[in-house]
């Protein structure tokens, strides 16, 4: 091996992987992050979140949204009204790659400043202690480290039956660099991945179905809300099809013919794009783990307790490698956390607490328990709900649809969940996440003063409908 020797290695350089390397560095340990990920002759740092995924897909959202309000006449009320609007999907997609390619510098300054190490290549396990790295010249080189934290993520599942061959069967990362709007696009899974997609398309201008697998729309969600959303989305013109399977895909005169059952038969559809949306799983085959003697399931999830260790005492592991949700925002938390026990402090992360949120419009999100869950636990709840039809700041945006939702232990009055459908929801949310990581009760949050006019009165008029007080309703 080679005389390069470093206190910690971070594998990856995603959401999970450089904030790891920022925190270690931060803490005085020489660190050194190793990302296969390039454009041209540079690494791209930030991984699948800052370069495929929820960066770039947030920005065509925005994008998408903004034209949708104004080619669908929906700023009339506001006394805005425009003739002959024209999309420029170029400039939209030019946009989006600005912003990417602005966050992955920002990144690569905070290493610079951190003096953190960064070295190109496909990294594979020598032993616990050594890792062999292959260039994208294909040279050879190795370097040793006290402690390796594990960051590699995860690529997209794929079908068998809708392979990625075709230019017209895409994933995510495809779906956000289409050079122009398909007239007819079909989307593989209407989970989180597949319902934002969709509805950047379908607000541009396409025809939108999903197909889904599942009979329940958004199983994981609280089910009062899911309806909501599930709702909202159809009267948007996105087409869901729920219960159903897709069992065939061919190309057909430049576009892509899918077979389907559902409860009614076998169906047959055309479109111009496909996008599968079906999960992902997480990226370790080729890390040779076995080398290291680190424990993996069947799936390739590397095995870790809830401070990320591995079985193997120096290893450790985050964000979509590791069990729970495949969330960015995870994977940093933890990466702060791992960075932390190596450096001899006590990480932690509430996995309680993981907010979860659809950009979709209007938004949504949650933290903690549904409805659904509680009650099989046999919890004696209380529930609230205050709708942004009763709320003026979601009135003078003309942003009503939805609401917030709280459950609370009906003894104790501790919030144990909180979910929104409704205008800004993601930013919303952290607010909840925050009381529940003190164990606020209902009370606490019915007494801390919220600014008028504000969406996040309704979480404070929820708060009180908890106790028989809500004011506006």
């Amino acid at each position: 091996m080679s005389d390069d020797n470093y206190q910690v290695a971070v594998i990856g350089a995603g959401p999970g992987g450089y904030v790891a390397a920022i925190r270690a560095a931060q803490l005085g340990l020489k660190t050194v992050c190793i990302e296969k990920w390039v454009e041209g002759d540079k690494i791209q740092l930030g991984g699948t979140c800052s370069n495929v995924g929820c960066i770039p897909s947030k920005a065509l959202l925005d994008s998408s949204e903004h034209y949708y309000r104004l080619a669908s006449g929906e700023l009339g009320v506001h006394g805005i009204d425009a003739s002959e609007i024209t999309l420029n999907v170029e400039k939209m997609m030019a946009r989006k790659n600005k912003i990417v390619r602005s966050n992955t510098m920002g990144i690569a300054s905070l290493f610079k400043k951190h003096n953190i190490e960064l070295v190109c290549g496909q990294v594979s396990f020598a032993s616990a202690n050594d890792l062999e790295i292959t260039g994208q010249d294909g040279k050879m080189s190795s370097l040793r480290a006290d402690h390796i934290i594990i960051a590699t993520g995860s690529v997209p599942i794929g079908l068998p039956i809708a392979s990625f061959d075709y230019p017209q069967i895409v994933e995510n990362s495809g779906a956000l660099s289409f050079d122009r709007v398909p007239e007819r696009l079909g989307v593989i899974g209407a989970g989180v991945i597949g319902l934002e997609l969709g509805s950047v398309w379908r607000r541009l201008g396409s025809e939108v179905v999903l197909f889904e697998a599942l009979a329940e729309f958004l199983p994981t969600a609280d089910q009062q809300i899911a309806k909501a959303v599930e709702k909202s989305l159809r009267k948007q013109g996105l087409d869901i099809q729920l219960n159903t399977r897709v069992t065939a895909t061919e190309i057909e005169n430049n576009q892509v013919k899918v077979r389907y059952e559902n409860q009614q038969g076998t169906h047959e559809a055309s479109f111009d794009k496909l996008i599968v949306a079906v999960g992902r799983r997480p990226l370790t085959e080729e890390l040779n783990l076995g080398a290291a003697g680190v424990q993996h399931d069947e799936r390739g999830y590397i095995l870790v307790d809830d401070q990320c260790h591995t079985n193997v005492s120096n290893i450790y592991a985050i964000g979509d490698v590791v069990r729970g949700p495949m969330l960015a925002h995870k994977a940093s938390e933890e990466g702060v956390m791992a960075a932390e026990c190596i450096a001899g402090l006590k990480g932690h992360v509430n996995y309680a607490l993981i907010p979860n949120v659809i950009y979709t419009w209007p938004e949504v999100a949650w933290v903690g328990k549904t409805e659904a869950a509680l009650k099989d636990e046999g919890r004696n709840i209380k529930t609230a709900q205050f709708p942004f039809m009763a709320s003026g700041r979601a009135k003078a945006m003309e942003s009503t649809e939805g609401m917030v939702k709280l459950l609370a232990d009906a003894q104790s009055d501790e919030i144990l969940g909180a979910h929104i459908f409704g205008p800004n929801a993601s930013e919303l949310i952290a607010e909840l996440v925050l009381a529940m990581e003190y164990r606020a009760t209902a009370e606490d949050i019915a007494l801390t003063m919220h600014a008028h006019p504000t969406l996040a009165e309704a979480i404070h008029e929820a708060a009180l409908g908890l106790n028989d007080r809500m004011i506006h309703m």
